[in-house]
């Protein structure tokens, strides 16, 4: 990967394009640095999940989440960041908030499940689905409400994650949703795209006015 390319397009209009459920619950957040933060972590979230999808193989994979390893190292030793809107944004927020390399590192780590091709047992796809958007979502709630409700956004963040595979554990999904209650107004926006879950596994998950008004109505409510 190259670190000086110009960016294609702002970070904003990238997940709006690659991840609308969660572009669209970032709109529930009124202050524009809390939301453009939120927007980093989903951007990055994308930027991992694209390495086992774009390399040719299992090494340029394991390469390309190398590559994102070391933009933490960079961050977090207070070094320059490599000239990537992704990696620069992230940075940004991570220097702002002190979030924590825990979540970051953890969402590198699971991808590395996806480099296998055989199927995942449900507590596999259990684990990868905490692991990546969950801890996304734990982000995003750590960085609008502090660290309070970082558990039931995690729960929140896998179970939309689930909800998303041809092959979703039911049973796992509404036990996360279950797991996810309560989530505080503050936070809410990092959880609020698990609204989405039960759609998603009906085969029904409509469209993008759809989610729409199904977020808004989940915030308004304060229900998943």
């Amino acid at each position: 990967m190259t670190d000086d390319a110009p960016p294609p397009e702002d970070l904003d209009a990238l997940v709006a394009r690659v991840d609308p459920d969660r572009w669209l619950s970032s709109r529930l957040i009124a202050d524009p640095e809390a939301r453009a933060d939120a927007i980093a972590i989903y951007a990055y979230d994308h930027e991992l999940a694209r390495a086992p999808r774009v390399a040719s193989n299992p090494l340029l994979s394991e390469i390309r989440l190398t590559w994102w390893r070391e933009v933490l190292d960079e961050t977090f030793e207070g070094r320059a960041v490599r000239r990537h809107p992704t990696a620069q944004a992230l940075a940004a927020a991570v220097r702002r908030h002190d979030l924590p390399r825990t979540s970051l590192e953890a969402m590198i780590d699971a991808r590395y499940r996806e480099l296998d091709p055989a199927p995942m047992a449900p507590d596999e796809a259990l684990a990868w689905a905490r692991g990546t958007a969950g801890e996304a979502s734990r982000l995003v709630a750590r960085r609008l409400a502090g660290a309070a409700d970082g558990d039931k956004a995690e729960a929140a963040g896998a179970a939309w994650a689930l909800a998303r595979r041809p092959e979703a554990d039911r049973a796992q999904i509404e036990a996360l949703l279950a797991q996810a209650k309560g989530v505080g107004v503050a936070a809410f926006p990092a959880a609020a795209h698990a609204s989405l879950a039960q759609s998603y596994l009906r085969g029904r998950p409509g469209s993008d006015l759809r989610k729409r008004a199904r977020i808004t109505w989940a915030a308004l409510t304060g229900r998943l």
